[in-house]
């Protein structure tokens, strides 16, 4: 099944026929992207406002925590997760929610210590269980900067809590902004080569200040997954789509 036909050419910029992505991969963005939106209102006050230099702890690596993990990368966190669980290790680093696997705490720490001095995201998994992970945090005094929703936690376990009282920040959901919606469209042929081009193309339309749109826009291809390689999403107002849509023709998810 094809995006568009053969040959299309729409104000301009010919389309060539593209694998639909599956809804799988649509989902994704649009989950990674809410967890993204909530992650970067704790994100610093400068002109680049990330969250570089901060722990993100996601407990088990179930659906919130892959999706969080992602987020975390593209928003520029040092990330701590923990599975028991082969299959969900396995299906993480698929997915690329986790950059390393180690097998303790010590390896863990030694990885996201150095990154976090750097300011630089990296997502860790410990394969042991949460459980056994948060309780050598609390012996050797870690504590994450941040923590998942309550929601978006499978379980509620007392280290969680004491976490919380020491001052780790729980994640507020991100406030739905009804004038907003996610658009996803895949790159045109002219910018089959020239991602970056087609990046520049629509982030000219978003405003100077949307810092938020503007790192989602140039880092989340990058931690999405090969699925996403040529696609590219922001979260916009009805103008702002209606210019893009001339341009670029339906989004996929319109």
């Amino acid at each position: 099944m094809c995006a568009r036909s053969a040959g299309t050419t729409i104000f301009g910029i010919r389309y060539v026929p593209i694998e639909m992505p599956s809804s799988s991969t649509l989902s994704l963005i649009a989950q990674v992207h809410e967890a993204y939106a909530s992650l970067m209102q704790c994100a610093s006050s400068s002109d680049d406002p990330n969250l570089g230099g901060q722990l993100l702890y996601v407990c088990e690596l179930d659906r919130p925590g892959r999706t969080f993990a992602i987020a975390g990368n593209i928003a520029g966190a040092a990330t701590l997760a923990a599975s028991a669980q082969p299959t969900a290790l396995r299906q993480a680093q698929r997915e690329g929610a986790i950059d390393f696997v180690v097998n303790s705490l010590d390896e863990a720490l030694r990885i996201l210590k150095n990154e976090i001095r750097k300011r630089e995201p990296v997502a860790v998994a410990v394969s042991l269980s949460p459980a056994a992970i948060e309780g050598e945090m609390m012996d050797r005094g870690v504590l994450p900067n941040l923590l998942l929703p309550a929601a978006g936690r499978a379980t509620q376990s007392p280290a969680l809590a004491a976490f919380s009282t020491q001052g780790a920040r729980q994640i507020s959901e991100s406030p739905s902004k009804a004038a907003q919606r996610l658009l996803i469209w895949p790159a045109p042929a002219a910018y089959a080569k020239n991602l970056a081009g087609f990046e520049s193309m629509i982030a000219e339309h978003l405003a100077a200040a949307d810092h938020l749109n503007r790192r989602w826009l140039r880092l989340s291809p990058r931690y999405l997954g090969p699925a996403t390689r040529q696609l590219r999403s922001i979260a916009c107002e009805s103008q702002t789509a209606g210019q893009l849509v001339k341009l670029l023709g339906p989004p996929l998810n319109g």
